[in-house]
């Protein structure tokens, strides 16, 4: 979710500048739930896949949990936020013919390097924004013929 649907880091950095005394700007209430969108290809894709949020919490506020599920409802829907996870090892969710779509922070404690299934480093290199993540799903599964894919 954070740095992959909403721009966690911008907002990150902006409330450092704003607040250089706080340390953990993520510990302030609000801070989850006021994150802006990032133009995101979850509609789209949600056509095709199962799609399914996998969230770490952030260890310095506990309202996270709810900000960021009323976050996903007010962004993406409320089905989108039925189906969302919110697990701070995300080498435990999902099984091998999953996929993680994750930015890869530098803050490794969710695991998300071991989850079990394929990895989509969003933001490198290989799938720096959602058009590139969206062409390479519609291109593997061919998603011009438009069956929903498992």
């Amino acid at each position: 979710m954070d740095g992959v649907l909403c721009d966690f880091h911008g907002a990150y950095k902006t409330a450092l500048i704003n607040n250089p005394d706080i340390k953990y700007p993520q510990s302030q209430y609000g801070f989850f739930k006021n994150l802006m969108p990032i133009d995101n290809k979850f509609g789209y894709l949600s056509k095709f896949f199962d799609l399914r949020i996998l969230t770490s919490p952030s260890a310095m506020n506990p309202m996270c949990y709810t900000e960021k599920r009323v976050w996903v409802e007010e962004h993406l829907g409320l089905e989108a936020a039925l189906s969302m996870n919110i697990c701070p090892d995300k080498s435990i969710v999902g099984c091998q013919n999953d996929y993680l779509i994750d930015d890869l922070n530098s803050h490794q404690r969710s695991r998300q390097q071991d989850f079990k299934g394929t990895l989509i480093h969003y933001g490198s290199e290989e799938f720096p924004d959602w058009i590139t993540v969206s062409k390479y799903f519609i291109d593997k599964y061919d998603l011009k013929t438009h069956e929903k894919a498992s």
